[in-house]
């Protein structure tokens, strides 16, 4: 592969390793960083494509990607896991890891691509999303603690969104006369004279309209251009606020004297479950997001006819919100190679990656790119592959399964995994019974990666109580199942040294042949696209439809969405739908509870069971750690 313009020889910081190992939050405060300046210069930015954020975090601008249109993509590695338990097995830190053996050990020129975190899970239940140990994304406080601010531009944008619905229904009422209505919309200006703005031009173009001069349109033009006629009862938008809180989950609106009448209940999500965090996850540039702005469909009419943010007239101030959004954060990662951090979506109700966008400048500045999928393969990396690959014309060489002992010895039939708990002497003995009986949800994942074309590489994610012969029946059983290789990574307590033999088994992997290829084409139906993912990738038997689910099939599919990819919305603990079952669960039917629609991000979402897109806080939240060391100034307790 020829080697990256612009750029200077990279500078490997070195870590400062101690036993016992520190908190995370200890490890990342005791780094020497580098100027992002330098981490720039060195990966090949110019000084010009920087708006600096501080000393150690700075946006990158668009226009990159302009200056290296010629330059050949490098390699692009996802990093997924199998069936997890509670606990997580450790992407983002194998992320980072690898990230760390490929630049600062084998000479590489490498980026990670990695989600901002929300706030959500850092105060609740996970804490922080910077990777772990020694293989981390610094400075760990700013990437857990609003960053550069892209999360509340997300929210604000929403939010002026949902206004906006429910201001237009209240005056819609209470304007009777479609003529003042329609006056009320399209004022005269200063001049004297009655203009459309963009957004109207848009929605008269919607709707047939071939008039650009108000006084020009017809009394029956005047009201359907004027009057959404919005039904309440189809409204889907929802609020959005970045802290877990259940008690929004249900709220009912419009209880002030002014807006007597328009009572309504709806609810509040988490910031990151926001259509525009997905749309801006998926898209390619400003104009795009402009376009999927005014497609997000927020309802329907009376009639049965779907409602866009466009025919509110508020899709060109969203993203008025969100044009500083648009752009990738460089940070660095505790050894000095270069991370991007983009976009946060959820990764059950959305497609859980890193932008499109972030992973697009890396390529053209690296020669390996390492990102992550939400979840383990079954989500993730299916909707990686169907959702994120159709939309950016990449393709992956490779992908690292993560793997774990104490997860295959769950899915073995192993004790109760709880976060917070000590974990049972079942997952801290060698039982080589249990975790074989386990090796299949680990062989199945592989398989489905290998289903899509791509080369796979295990990596086994070392505990202190993993022993040497559990490690080798989970090489053999990787290799029988069509893997690579299987690695034992120790990044965690090593940094990148504990992850140069994953690194060197990424890059032969990638020396080797592909044959990529979506698990579906977008003109099945929407049922012969769910029955593919549920029989194909989870293993079910077959699909059962409840009548709400029913109901969205034939709405969208008259709507013209049903050409739209998948995003499934499930569990992630399980392959199938009911995280009680573990390992490789057989004879079951996947029940579709209902659908969604995100058009503006461009998939619909079944739901398989309940989903939680507002998640609440525990009895023992990790916030009861977080303070701030007042003689210091550091931020202490992030984990």
């Amino acid at each position: 592969m020829p080697v990256k313009t612009g750029s200077r020889p990279f500078t490997p910081l070195k870590l400062k390793l101690r036993l016992p190992v520190p908190s995370d939050i200890e490890i990342a405060q005791e780094a020497d960083l580098k100027p992002i300046a330098q981490v720039a210069e060195e990966i090949g930015l110019l000084p010009s494509e920087l708006e600096m954020h501080g000393e150690y975090k700075a946006k990158v601008r668009l226009s990159v990607l302009e200056r290296l249109k010629d330059v050949p993509n490098g390699i692009y590695v996802d990093v997924t896991a199998i069936t997890p338990t509670p606990l997580g097995e450790g992407k983002s830190t194998t992320m980072v890891g690898l990230s760390q053996a490929l630049g600062a050990h084998l000479g590489k020129r490498v980026f990670t691509c990695i989600r901002q975190p929300s706030q959500g899970p850092t105060f609740g239940i996970k804490g922080g999303a910077a990777g772990g140990g020694y293989s981390q994304v610094i400075p760990m406080e700013d990437f857990n603690l609003h960053l550069t601010g892209d999360i509340h531009a997300i929210t604000a944008a929403n939010n002026l969104i949902a206004a906006a619905i429910d201001a237009r229904i209240l005056h819609e009422r209470a304007q009777a006369d479609d003529n003042k209505l329609f006056n009320a919309l399209c004022p005269v200006d200063k001049q004297g004279k009655r203009r459309f703005s963009p957004s109207m031009l848009r929605r008269l173009e919607k709707l047939g309209i071939n008039k650009t001069d108000p006084n020009d349109l017809t009394p029956e033009e005047r009201t359907r251009f004027a009057r959404l006629d919005i039904d309440p009862a189809s409204i889907t938008w929802r609020r959005v606020v970045d802290t877990n809180d259940r008690f929004l989950r249900t709220i009912t609106i419009g209880q002030g004297p002014e807006e007597k009448g328009n009572e309504r209940q709806t609810g509040y999500d988490i910031a990151v479950a926001s259509e525009i965090m997905a749309i801006l996850a998926l898209t390619t540039d400003l104009a795009d997001m402009r376009q999927r702005m005014g497609r997000i469909v927020i309802g329907t009419n009376k009639a049965g006819e779907a409602i866009t943010v466009e025919d509110l007239g508020a899709a060109g101030a969203a993203t008025v919100l969100m044009k500083d959004a648009i752009t990738p954060t460089l940070m660095q990662t505790l050894e000095g190679t270069p991370v991007f951090v983009h976009a946060g979506p959820f990764a059950n109700i959305a497609h859980g990656q890193s932008s499109i966008i972030a992973d697009r400048i890396a390529l053209k500045l690296a020669d390996y790119v390492v990102t992550e999928s939400g979840f383990g393969a079954d989500i993730g990396m299916e909707k990686f592959f169907d959702i994120k690959c159709r939309y950016s014309g990449l393709v992956p060489q490779v992908v690292v399964l993560v793997a774990t002992v104490r997860a295959l010895k769950m899915h073995g039939g192993g004790p109760k995994v709880v976060a917070g708990k000590p974990l049972d002497v079942a997952y801290t003995e060698e039982n080589l019974d249990l975790l074989r009986a386990g090796l299949g949800n680990l062989q199945h994942h592989i398989r489905n990666a290998k289903r899509f074309g791509i080369n796979v590489v295990v990596a086994i994610n070392s505990f202190k109580d993993d022993t040497a012969g559990e490690v080798e029946l989970i090489r053999q059983a990787a290799v029988e199942a069509g893997a690579e290789d299987a690695v034992v990574c120790r990044h965690w307590m090593e940094g990148g040294a504990g992850a140069v033999k994953l690194a060197e088994a990424v890059i032969k992997a990638a020396e080797k042949p592909t044959n990529f290829q979506f698990l579906y084409p977008l003109e099945m139906s929407i049922k012969e696209k769910i029955e593919t993912i549920c029989t194909q990738i989870y293993g079910a038997d077959g699909v059962d439809y409840l009548p709400e689910a029913e109901a969205k099939i034939e709405l969208y599919t008259r709507l013209g969405f049903d050409k739209l990819p998948l995003c499934m919305a499930k569990t992630h603990l399980s392959l199938s739908h009911d995280p009680a079952l573990k390992g490789v669960p057989k004879g079951y039917h996947i029940p579709i509870r209902d659908i969604r629609a995100s058009v503006g991000a461009g998939f619909l979402y079944p739901l398989l069971g309940e989903m939680r897109t507002m998640p609440g806080l525990p009895t023992r939240p990790v916030f009861y750690d977080v303070d701030l060391d007042l003689e210091t100034g550091r931020v202490v307790g992030l984990f």
